[in-house]
C-alpha cells in the first residue's frame, strides 16, 4: 500500500508555497524504538536547540 505525500509551506498571509512536490512513498513495516530526544539531530535542528 502507498500513500501520498506533498510538503508545502503557508506564509502568515495564507499563501501556500510547495516545497516537495507531491510523490508516492511506502510506509514502513516497522519502526525503530529510541529514547533519544530530540529525535532529530541534523544540523537545523541542532541549531534551534542551543
Amino acid at each position: 500500500m502507498t500513500m501520498t505525500i506533498k510538503v508545502y509551506e503557508v506564509d502568515r498571509y495564507g499563501r501556500t508555497r510547495v516545497v516537495r512536490p507531491e510523490a508516492e512513498v511506502v510506509p514502513l513495516k516497522t519502526v525503530d524504538q529510541s529514547s533519544a530526544f530530540p529525535a532529530c539531530e541534523c544540523d537545523q535542528c541542532k541549531a534551534k536547540k542551543s
